[in-house]
């Protein structure tokens, strides 16, 4: 027996907004050629080596303002 996608939309509406947010989320992952798990790890690798990085002091840091300000001025 198939489901209809209407009954799987009313199905799905009646669930609470933290089930609907989780839903949603799996079935974007559905579509995905690499899991957003994957993809977060591979962000947190990202995030270690940066900080790694910035503690052997092999990259500095800029201040957030004058990040802000060159963001404007490519955006115009």
């Amino acid at each position: 027996m198939s489901t209809s996608f209407s009954e799987v939309e009313e199905q799905a509406r009646m669930l609470s907004p933290d089930e609907r947010a989780r839903l949603a989320e799996v079935l974007l992952e559905s579509l995905l050629e690499t899991s957003l798990s994957e993809v977060e790890a591979a962000w947190q690798h990202e995030i270690e080596e940066r900080v790694a990085a910035y503690d052997r002091g092999e990259t500095g840091t800029h201040a957030a303002e004058d990040v802000f300000a060159e963001a404007r001025r490519i955006s115009r």
